[in-house]
Order: structure tokens, then sequence, then C-alpha cells
């Protein structure tokens, strides 16, 4: 049993073939999707693509690229989303100092706001960093000081310093097809360091295919590749990583349930 904790289903690579999609990851043996949402204004088609499927769940957020243009500082729409018994998490949202498609500040204020949502909804909040470690600590930081929330950090590719960081402040930690990469070699010392029931798979597809995929469109179905990495770092077996993760994320997203 595994979960894909994060993919875009309603990315255009889907759109002639997501029942296939999600045919082919059921077949793989991924059990359950969330599909995580990039941008309030198309909030209901992230949604209706979680209604449509069973075991298909979605959060509701603004990328920090989209934080210009979109607005992700509403933290009352964050939360009337929310309510929609399909959603599962807010975000995504955080920090990306890498592309700065949108201005630093506008980023933090969006950030802010989500997670001022996942406090007042109780739902996880989904982080993108890349490129802005201390700035996202710091955010981090000040924002526990104001109430507790949940959360985790997805396509982890920071340095052991934000795990460390973030497992101390209680949040999760999501790999992706990077830890897979040869190049990874930082990234896979994480993976073994992460406590196993802190510990979360996804695709981030249609990105970051695995190897052996790489070069490919990533579809949900190649999770399997990206948990038989981490399994083989962590010296257990795929099941037992399967399990693993599949209860951490039941846990993180409590309000998820399999039909």
């Amino acid at each position: 049993m595994l979960i894909d904790s994060h993919c875009h289903l309603d990315f255009p690579d889907f759109a002639a073939e997501l029942d296939e999609v999600i045919a082919r990851a059921r077949a793989a043996g991924i059990d359950g999707m969330l599909t995580i949402g990039t941008k309030l204004s198309e909030a209901e088609k992230v949604i209706g693509i979680a209604e449509k499927f069973p075991n298909v769940w979605a959060s509701v957020g603004v990328h920090p690229h989209e934080a210009a243009s979109e607005p992700g500082e509403d933290t009352a729409r964050l939360v009337e989303l929310a309510r929609h018994p399909k959603v599962v998490g807010i975000g995504e949202t955080g920090l990306d100092f890498f592309y700065e498609h949108s201005p630093r500040e506008r980023q933090e204020i969006c950030f802010r706001a989500h997670i001022a949502a996942a406090r007042e909804t109780g739902l996880p909040v989904i982080v993108h960093t890349r490129d802005a470690d201390a700035d996202t600590e710091r955010v981090l930081a000040e924002e526990m000081e104001k109430g507790a929330f949940t959360g985790l950090i997805h396509c982890f590719t920071s340095g052991p310093e934000l795990a460390v960081f973030a497992l101390n402040l209680g949040l999760y930690i999501s790999f992706s097809g990077i830890v897979t990469f040869k190049s990874a070699a930082t990234l896979k010392e994480t993976a073994r360091s992460v406590p196993l029931d802190r510990i979360l798979v996804e695709t981030d597809a249609p990105y970051l295919a695995p190897v052996p995929m790489r070069g490919k469109r990533n579809e949900p179905a190649f999770v399997s590749h990206t948990a038989a990495v981490v399994a083989g770092l962590k010296d257990i077996p795929v099941a037992a990583l399967g399990r693993a993760t599949t209860e951490n994320f039941f846990r993180l997203f409590s309000k998820a349930a399999f039909k």
C-alpha cells in the first residue's frame, strides 16, 4: 500500500488521459493520491478531480510562483474552501527564492496566511521551499509561536539542518523522485536520518520522474520507485516502508479516509 502524497492531477499534462493515469496508479499499488492546489482561481477544478475519484483528495492553496497574481493572502477564502469534505490540506505554499516568480515579500505574506488557515482549520500546511531555508525556518518558528499547526515540507531537497528544524517543530518530511537521483547523496543521507514515523513519499507529478523513469512525464504510479529507494536507504522491506508512510499520511492528513 502506498499513497502519493503530492501530485498535480489538474495540470494539462494529464487532461487527455486522467482516467488512465488513475488506473495505472491503482494497478501499481498506489491506493490513494493527494492532488495539490496551486491557484485559488482553479481550486474548484482541483476539488472536482477529488470528487470524481474515490481515494483521491485535494488541497487548496497558492504556490509561491503564483503569489503575485493570486489572492494567496485570503485566509478566509482558504478556510471556506477547506470545508469541502475532500479537501484535506492547505497549500502548497511557501518560499521559492530560486526562480522568484513572485516578490519575496509577497510570498511571505501568502505563506503566513496559509499557516493561519491551517491553524484555524486544523488541516496540515503543505510547504514548498527552495533556496530559502533560513527564511522558511524563520517564518515557521514565528508562526508556531502564535499557535500550533501541523504540516510537512514537501519534495524535500534542503540540507539536514532544515530537516532537523522541521522535525523538531513536529512537521513531516516528504521525499520525491529526486531522492533516487545519483547526484542526491546528501538528500539520501537525510532520508536515512528522518524517523520512519515522519516520512511521506510523493511524485510531484508531472515533474521529477524518479529513476528509472527519468525523462518521462511523471505520474502517481511512479511513486513506487521512490518508495523502493527510500526503503533501501532505511534498510527495511518496501512493504514496511509502504505501511509506515501510509500510516503517516493518514495521521497527518487526518481528514482523509478510504472509501
